[in-house]
Order: structure tokens, then sequence, then C-alpha cells
């Protein structure tokens, strides 16, 4: 008797773990997206925060600077902001990262703000440490941005099972936290030069979460539409609850790559666009993406540390202020780049 219980218990642990393991049908995530309803707003870093780093560890975690700028969120109508996470804050000082984070979750709820929340990043800088984070350099976007786990991941295989411990454990700390909209597990896997390189931490990372089986949907999301990025983007496709996806384009370009991702029946928010220069404006793709019910949320919000007024490829070494800025929709002061274009997102989001 006693050996037919462990055997019952031993299959029932087994298809709760293939439970916990499966992608939402589409019928699930559709009915998810129409619950949340219309999703708007911006990645997040506050202007006093130059990286992830800065963003969460004790020293510099500012809670009176992300109160005031996301209350210029909710004053603009946006009830989401994307935030990325670091796995040094965590390994930093594990209980202190999570208690921070919960701490921004309770301010961002205060002001009607859901979360994005991304783990892993193969943009910008290869090498981090915790502590003091640097100084921007003048007119560089981005300069101290820093990946996570970048290439150290590649030449040291054997940190893969702190990575495991860090997203399970902040995964499972805020498995059915509903102030969390979405878990975007990996931001542009890939870049960096990297491609396929990515793809093992990729499928780990979705395997993980699927093991710890979170309430909020899971995703990562697609950004790099060439042939060598066909596996990663099958991978990201296949395994995604929601599809999520960057784009930096003009209109027609943008309108296209709806059109695309439409064939697969699933909800899709795209949570990185604008770009001024490029022509990704707020007064041509908000709108579009609100007429096709597409979740809208745009690089920069406040112009700060991250210096991401200046483009990508273009630095001004003197620091002064592009007359067209790249990203961003505040100076820290709160007067915007634009009455126009903040006229515009508040007649797309309804905020009067």
């Amino acid at each position: 008797m006693k050996k037919l219980l462990v055997a019952s218990l031993l299959l029932f642990i087994t298809a709760s773990e293939l439970r916990a393991q499966t992608k939402w049908t589409t019928d699930k995530a559709n009915q998810w997206y129409k619950k949340i309803g219309w999703v708007s707003g911006s990645n997040f870093q506050p202007s006093t925060a130059i990286n992830q780093l800065e963003m969460f560890q004790a020293a510099t975690f500012d809670p009176q600077t992300i109160d005031r700028e996301l209350g210029w969120a909710e004053g603009l109508g946006m009830n989401a902001m994307r935030v990325y996470l670091h796995h040094i804050a965590w390994t930093s000082d594990k209980a202190g990262f999570k208690s921070r984070l919960d701490q921004y979750l309770q301010i961002a709820n205060k002001h009607g703000i859901k979360t994005i929340l991304v783990f892993f990043d193969d943009c910008w800088n290869d090498t981090y440490q915790p502590g003091k984070q640097p100084d921007p350099k003048p007119g560089v976007h981005n300069s101290g941005w820093v990946r996570d786990p970048g290439t150290m991941i590649l030449n040291h295989p054997d940190s893969l099972p702190v990575l495991e411990s860090y997203v399970k454990d902040v995964l499972t700390t805020f498995k059915n936290d509903d102030r969390i909209l979405l878990w975007d597990l990996y931001n542009e896997p890939g870049n960096s030069g990297y491609t396929s390189k990515s793809l093992p931490l990729l499928k780990s990372v979705f395997t993980w979460a699927r093991a710890v089986g979170p309430s909020q949907p899971v995703s990562a999301g697609l950004w790099n539409w060439s042939k060598a990025f066909d596996e990663l983007n099958a991978f990201q496709l296949e395994n995604s609850d929601v599809i999520t996806y960057h784009n930096y384009a003009y209109i027609d370009n943008h309108a296209n790559r709806i059109n695309d991702l439409r064939q697969h029946n699933r909800p899709l928010i795209c949570t990185e666009y604008m770009a001024r220069r490029n022509g990704s404006l707020f007064q041509t793709i908000l709108p579009l993406l609100k007429q096709e019910n597409i979740g809208a949320i745009n690089w920069g919000f406040v112009s700060g540390k991250t210096n991401t007024i200046f483009a990508w490829d273009t630095p001004i070494a003197s620091g002064r202020e592009p007359e067209l800025w790249f990203h961003d929709i505040f100076r820290k002061d709160g007067t915007p780049f634009s009455q126009d274009e903040v006229n515009k997102i508040k007649a797309v989001t309804g905020k009067k």
C-alpha cells in the first residue's frame, strides 16, 4: 500500500511539473489580454540611475525619484513600465534586492502601473561589478548600461546554477503578484554579436520559468529578423505565452511587422519603440498600436544618467543636449521635450 501511495505521489508530482512547464494556450493568452486591457507605458529607469545595478543596490536605490517620475507616467495615462533586473544585485544582497524590488512595485502600484520585469540582456557593456557604478560618459548613449550575464556565461558555464537560483528565487517570490504584468525573460538575445551563442541560456531561462509556473505570462521579445536570428526567433515564438517584439522603424515597416506577427493569433506587446531620428514617433506609432490593440512600451522616460536622449551611434562629446532627442519624454524637472508629444500621448490613452 505504501509503495502504491509513493508511486501515486511521484506520478502526481511529475504531472504537476509537466503542467507547470506548459506554454499557455492561445485561448488562455487571449483571455488574459482581454482582461488586462490595452497596455501603454515606457521602459523605466529613474533619472538618477545609470543602469540596473544603480537602480536596485541599497546605496543608490532612490524611491523618492521613482515615486515622482512614476507620478508623471500616471499623469500621461500610462499603465505599465518595463524594468530591468540584474543577477549581481541579487547575488550581492538577496533579501535586500527582493525587498527593494517589492518597494518599487508598491510605488508603481500606487500610481496604477503594472510592471514588466526583464531578467537577462545582451546589450551594451560586457563587464560589471557590484558597488559604485561608473559616471555617465558625456553625450554617449547608455554608456553605463551592462549586459546580464554577457560573455561571462560563455567563459564560465559553471555559473549556470547561480543564474538558475536567481531566476527561480525571484520568480517564486513574485509568481502570484498581480502588480507584475509579464516576465520578459531575456532582452534581445543574440545581440552584441552573440547570435545563436545565446540560445542555450535562452532555452534554460524558459525551462526555469516553466518549472516555477508563475501566474503571469512569460515571453522573450523578437528584435532582429535577419537570417542569423532564425533559430532564436523560432524558439522565442514557439515558447512565449504572449508575443513581444521591438521596432524602432517608420510606420510602414512597423505595420508590416504587425501583419507578420498576427498570424500567431496571440496578444502582441511592443516592448520597445520610439526613436525620433528613425521616424518611430509617438504621433504615428502610438495611435497605430492603440488601433491594433497592441501593447505600447516606448524606450526612455526621463532624461538622466542613461543618456538616451543621445542616439545609439552618434555621441556628442561635449554632452550638449541634441536639438532632436533620440529617446525619453521628460527632463528631470518634469518639463517635456515636446508638449505636442505629451498631448498626443494623453489623447491616445484617454487621460484628461
